[in-house]
């Protein structure tokens, strides 16, 4: 597929061609990562459709920008309360377009209702002008216009509810390009948002190819870009968005480091580590993947962690599954590459390391020990149930290889010394978001993203909000 999707979208099977100027409709197949069955099949829009739909959601601004607090609020409580009456429905749909386990769906669509809520019932606050020291002059925040947002697959609703949800309670109106196996969450978005009583037009799925997406950046309506993906989908993604000059926000890829050092609650510390590791199959850019151990507690943590890791991967349509396969089997021959490539350069294999037999995008949970600069474990992302852990001889050393990485997205540190803790993640750990004694995760109330190549701008908090909004200076004089 084309240059805006993300290394971990070029998975879907689809035809595209051109009658004279206009393109003719082409298909996306949803394939069930479970049994390798087509699900559905997705037609794309054509070009004039695309066209049509920008045209009609710069339309609806005017309206929905002049609409009050009240009013916007009104649409998103009643797209909280739909999320919540259809969980069920929502959380099977996720298992079967994109293997995860219903168990974590209906948590997904928890989040997404109550962040509705949050921004319905914060927005006028968020938005509420400042003073400044210059007598006579404020800052106000008004809405920014069309936002177009392309949203990746790995968290098919909350990724677009965190976003959309945000922009339209700042005044934006919003075009979604959602990733093309999960096509089915973005009509049931839409289905949301129809229901809610959302007008025509300010939240707009638009199926299309990823060919398709620099038309609609450099549509003289939009006024930002919102994209989840890859770093390298991610540069081109800004590079059109810097053409076109428009607004870019990236949430980009990570490859987060835990420290666990001497004196941390070992036990404990291997429980966060291996559910930030093992939530949503390993496929999340803000999961744990590299665990560094300070040599005193590496075999007391690798005992512990190799148990809470030791998970059996199974149907996702099951409650009682705990994880389920990766979205496709490229994904998962990809993660396997790795594991080879980083076991062929002197890695070992601890635990799991190997694909299994039979129908499915299944991989197990895998531990790799020994891991050094140089091999893709050490300086690739690892998009799967994946955990690099790698032995230190103190605490200088653990943040050195912390930071040595491209990636800033998240951290954690384990220690029983809160304050040190603290320090570590204020001051030493190199990244958007840095826990003490937790894996990372994100909340509607605190700024969401990431540093160096992991991202740019906020998402969530009072950082997001601003994120979607024209910051205006206003001199008004009093006399």
């Amino acid at each position: 597929m084309a240059m805006l999707a993300s290394a971990r979208l070029l998975l879907l099977t689809t035809r595209s061609h051109r009658v004279g100027s206009v393109r003719s409709l082409a298909t996306a197949r949803s394939i069930s990562p479970t049994t390798g069955a087509v699900v559905q099949e997705h037609s794309f829009l054509s070009d004039a459709e695309v066209q049509h739909a920008i045209d009609r959601s710069a339309r609806a601004l005017s309206d929905w920008k002049a609409s009050s607090f009240a009013q916007r609020g009104e649409v998103l409580h009643a797209a909280a309360a739909l999320l919540r009456e259809r969980s069920d429905r929502l959380a099977h749909l996720m298992a079967v377009e994109m293997g995860k386990p219903v168990r974590e769906g209906g948590g997904e669509v928890e989040k997404c209702a109550a962040h509705l809520e949050y921004f319905a019932d914060n927005a006028e606050r968020m938005a509420r002008g400042e003073a400044t020291e210059v007598a006579d002059v404020r800052v106000a925040y008004r809405p920014l216009g069309l936002i177009f947002a392309i949203m990746p697959w790995n968290f098919p609703l909350w990724q677009v509810f965190r976003q959309a949800g945000t922009a339209l309670a700042a005044g934006n109106t919003v075009l979604l390009k959602h990733a093309p196996n999960v096509l089915g969450c973005a009509e049931a978005i839409q289905d949301i948002f129809d229901a809610a009583g959302a007008p025509a037009g300010v939240f707009a799925n638009l199926p299309i190819h990823t060919s398709q997406a620099e038309q609609v950046i450099a549509h003289a309506a939009v006024r930002a870009v919102a994209f989840t993906g890859s770093c390298a989908a991610g540069r081109k993604v800004a590079a059109l968005a810097g053409t076109h000059l428009k607004r870019c926000l990236l949430e980009l890829g990570g490859s987060d480091p835990y420290v666990v050092l001497e004196d941390a609650d070992v036990e404990a510390a291997a429980a966060a580590c291996a559910a930030g590791r093992l939530l949503n199959a390993g496929q999340s850019c803000i999961g744990a993947k590299r665990f560094i151990v300070v040599d005193a507690v590496y075999d007391e943590f690798l005992r512990h962690f190799s148990a809470r890791m030791d998970v059996s991967p199974g149907d996702p349509t099951l409650p009682s599954t705990k994880m389920g396969p990766l979205c496709t089997l490229e994904a998962r021959d990809r993660v396997a590459a790795q594991v080879d490539a980083s076991v062929a350069a002197g890695a070992s294999v601890h635990l799991g390391g190997r694909k299994p037999d039979g129908p499915g995008a299944f991989y197990p949970p895998t531990i790799l020990t020994g891991v050094m600069p140089g091999m893709p474990a050490y300086h690739e992302e690892l998009f799967g149930p994946v955990a690099a852990v790698i032995r230190v001889g103190s605490e200088a050393e653990a943040i050195r290889v912390a930071n040595d990485t491209p990636f800033g997205l998240g951290a954690a540190v384990f220690t029983r010394d809160l304050a040190k803790g603290a320090r570590i993640a204020e001051y030493e750990l190199e990244a958007g978001m840095c826990f003490v004694n937790d894996f990372c995760k994100s909340n509607s109330r605190y700024p969401f993203g990431g540093c160096k190549d992991s991202g740019v701008g906020r998402e969530c908090g009072d950082h997001g909000f601003k994120e979607f909004c024209n910051i205006k200076t206003v001199y008004s004089p009093q006399k």
